[in-house]
């Protein structure tokens, strides 16, 4: 492993610990401020040691990537923290407004004037990847989506995510919206470590809503052992993206895949990297 490579890994595990036991990043990581430029490719992949942050896998994991959905990892990252804080519960009732109401689908079909409980809106951004619940979160949480975006970027740098803007809370198209694919295996890490209570939403593959059985899409799910998680994403800039996450016999690790040509050969490929890395995953137990 080269210098470069090692130093990598121990600002990773750095990130992980101090996060982990309630410091900031400030003092280990300094401030970078993402390059916003046109992404000429979309394909980045990682594979992480859940555990130890270790990377064991990665190629083009710093260049900027377009998250799609993957950005409702962290509306859901700040949704968890206001449960933690008591801030809200999960029967609190949300107020849909005219422009959460008016996001483009993938949508819920939520009109204005309606409320939505918490509980139902975690599931129905995991599920379905509902725009415009993720947009009723963020105008409770934030005031307005503008605002929360901001919030949602300021902790990403929190966490080290070094080279991520937020400018939106569901991952509609938007230039200045950027990540990479450390980043999001990062923010995966930190959900799991920072809200274990909460986790297991993510392994959520349908809900009832109105009556209506919803079905989620990430069929990763079900071709995995120990897969939990955690989110896909998809505009046509970004191509195909997935984040999963393992627990399997005291293991963790977490797969990145961005800019997949299509939903079955990104599954394909995440599949192909979780069995390829997991055996090289120590076990807790």
């Amino acid at each position: 492993m080269s210098f470069y490579s090692f130093s990598k890994v121990v600002a990773l595990i750095g990130v992980i610990l101090g996060t982990a036991s309630g410091c900031t990043t400030a003092a280990t990581l300094s401030t970078v401020t993402p390059t916003v430029a046109p992404v000429s490719e979309k394909s980045a992949s990682i594979v992480v040691d859940g555990s130890t942050g270790a990377v064991l896998y990665q190629a083009s994991a710093d260049l900027p990537r377009i998250p799609a959905s993957l950005t409702k990892m962290m509306t859901l990252y700040l949704t968890f923290e206001a449960l933690k804080s008591g801030r809200i519960s999960k029967t609190t009732l949300l107020p849909v407004s005219a422009h959460a109401a008016s996001q483009a689908p993938s949508k819920l079909g939520l009109k204005p004037g309606q409320t939505i409980d918490v509980d139902t809106a975690i599931k129905a951004i995991v599920v379905k990847s509902a725009n415009d619940v993720a947009v009723v979160l963020a105008e409770y949480l934030g005031g307005t989506e503008d605002q929360f975006a901001a919030q949602m970027t300021a902790k990403a740098r929190q966490l080290g995510m070094r080279g991520t803007n937020f400018h939106n809370a569901s991952g509609l198209p938007d230039p200045q919206q950027i990540t990479t694919a450390r980043d999001m295996a990062l923010l995966g890490m930190s959900l799991r470590r920072h809200y274990p209570e909460q986790y297991y939403y993510f392994i959520t593959q349908d809900f009832v809503y109105n009556g209506k059985l919803i079905r989620g899409h990430n069929r990763v799910l079900a071709q995995l052992n120990g897969a939990d998680g955690i989110k896909t994403g998809y505009v046509r800039a970004s191509g195909f993206n997935i984040v999963t996450s393992i627990s399997d016999n005291g293991r963790q690790l977490v797969a990145v895949v961005m800019g997949g040509e299509t939903a079955r050969s990104r599954d394909a490929q995440v599949v192909s990297l979780v069995n390829a890395y997991l055996p090289q995953v120590a076990s807790r137990f």
